[in-house]
């Protein structure tokens, strides 16, 4: 990145340096490991959890860094800066734990968070399903109450943290007969009777991220695992979309940093690379090409450095974010 972002200050900047240190270390060497055993090493999260890099923009009371988005976007950056996609920390700290911060009952985000930001618990959401991909209103897993608790049935997949989480927040249908009225979100622990986990899929992409395949057969948990502040069923559709936001910016900051460390790399390499008697940074068409690729990238930072800066004042539209 040639220029600081405009939303980075000296404190994110020092949180960038242990940010780049614990990716240099603990991520970048290990990458063709993860690769080939489907999944980062457990202890990955803890050691995370004990330098503070986990849920930093939860606050303090729940034993979270007490930060902003903005501290989220620097370790997505660093992790996107060693072309690393098999630690799924961004989908913990930026998506996990903000739907127990936004919706869960204060019992739940005392129980969950600390441990979230610790390590010791590892958070997952289970949307898509084998036949409705995308379309959450017709999801087919079901959450029916019986007296005090969920009997829940049915099987998600492309489940991103699904071979390691600890605690899983299910898309469920609560009311068959509705659509997306219909949808609850519900807390899951991964210990519980019924609940298993399929195949980590072997995708073309992000190879080393352990998602997977889960299945509920009968799983139940008691009512007050409903993810809801008031306990009234139906809002998980809301939640969902409430949280897109956030959601897309996390991807978009990944991607112009990647973007960002893809020309980098190229530039190193057509310096290195030599052909016909001089490097092939030399010929003018490898100057076209990185020149484009170099101004759409930097077109890209500036917009997705705005969509930040209007995100941590509240003021990201999902127009823009989808945009990004």
């Amino acid at each position: 990145m040639a220029d600081r972002s405009s939303w980075e200050t000296d404190d994110l900047t020092a949180l960038r340096d242990l940010a780049r240190s614990f990716c240099e270390k603990e991520i970048k060497p290990n990458i063709e490991k993860f690769i080939e055993q489907h999944h980062v090493d457990r202890d990955l999260w803890n050691k995370a959890g004990e330098l503070g890099l986990l849920c930093m923009s939860i606050p303090e009371e729940y034993g979270g860094g007490g930060g902003t988005f903005a501290h989220e976007a620097v370790l997505i950056e660093e992790q996107a800066r060693i072309v690393d996609s098999s630690w799924g920390g961004s989908l913990h700290n930026g998506i996990i734990a903000h739907y127990l911060l936004a919706y869960g009952t204060e019992e739940q985000k005392k129980t969950w968070l600390p441990k979230m930001a610790s390590g010791e618990v590892v958070g997952a959401i289970a949307m898509t399903e084998p036949g409705t991909g995308s379309d959450l209103q017709n999801v087919k897993t079901k959450a029916i109450r019986q007296g005090d608790e969920y009997v829940i049935d049915g099987s998600k997949t492309f489940i991103t943290n699904g071979g390691q989480a600890d605690l899983i927040i299910v898309v469920a249908k609560t009311d068959t007969a509705e659509g997306a009225k219909g949808i609850s979100l519900v807390l899951v622990e991964a210990d519980r009777e019924g609940f298993r986990r399929g195949r980590v899929l072997d995708k073309v992409g992000q190879r080393g991220q352990d998602t997977s395949e889960l299945f509920f057969d009968g799983v139940r948990v008691p009512v007050s695992n409903l993810l809801s502040a008031d306990g009234q069923e139906g809002q998980g559709f809301v939640q969902l979309m409430q949280q897109l936001p956030q959601e897309r910016l996390i991807i978009a900051v990944a991607s112009v940093a990647g973007m960002e460390t893809a020309v980098a790399q190229t530039i190193t390499y057509t310096k290195e690379r030599t052909a016909f008697g001089r490097p092939i940074f030399g010929f003018q068409n490898t100057k076209f090409k990185l020149a484009e690729a170099a101004t759409e990238t930097r077109i890209a930072r500036v917009f997705v450095d705005d969509c930040i800066t209007k995100h941590l004042e509240g003021k990201l539209d999902i127009p823009t974010v989808a945009m990004a």
